[in-house]
C-alpha cells in the first residue's frame, strides 16, 4: 500500500489574492517553495516505490511461468512490470519538473528580497504614512 494521502481540493500552498505587499508576496513565495520541496521529496518516493513494484512484478512473472501456470497470467504479470516502470519514468519527468520549479521559486524569492527588501524597509520603519507604489504614476 501506499503511504502517500492525498491533499484535500483546492488545497493551495498560499492562497492566490490580490495581496502584493513585500511581506506577503516573500510569504508566498516561501509556502510555493517549501511546497514544491515537500513535492520532490514525495515523488522520489512515489518512483522509488514504483521500480520496486515493476521489479516485483518482474519477479512475479517468471516464477508464474516457472510454475506452469496458465501464460496469460504470466503475460498479465509482465504488462503490470512494464506499466509500473513506464510510470516510474514520467514519475522521475514529473520529478525532475517539480524541483526545477521549486528552485525557480526559490529564486524568485532571493530576486524580490533583492529588488524590494531595502525599499519595505524603509516604508515599514518610517512613523509617516508613505504613498502606495504606483501612485506617483497617475
Amino acid at each position: 500500500m501506499s503511504d502517500l494521502v492525498p491533499r484535500s481540493a483546492g488545497a493551495a500552498p498560499a492562497p492566490a489574492d490580490g495581496d502584493n505587499r513585500y511581506k506577503a508576496v516573500q510569504t508566498k513565495l516561501h509556502k510555493l517553495g517549501a511546497a514544491l520541496d515537500d513535492a520532490t521529496l514525495e515523488l522520489e518516493g512515489l518512483r522509488r516505490s514504483m521500480q520496486s513494484n515493476a521489479s516485483r512484478s518482474e519477479d512475479a512473472a517468471r516464477d508464474i511461468e516457472a510454475a506452469e501456470l496458465d501464460a496469460k497470467f504470466v503475460e498479465v504479470t509482465n504488462l503490470v512490470s512494464v506499466a509500473l516502470g513506464g510510470a516510474a519514468v514520467e514519475v522521475r519527468k514529473m520529478h525532475g519538473t517539480a524541483q526545477e520549479t521549486a528552485d525557480l521559486a526559490h529564486e524568485a524569492k532571493r530576486t524580490h528580497s533583492k529588488l524590494y527588501g531595502a525599499l519595505d524597509d524603509i516604508r515599514s520603519n518610517r512613523r509617516e504614512k508613505t504613498p502606495r507604489p504606483a501612485f506617483f504614476d497617475r
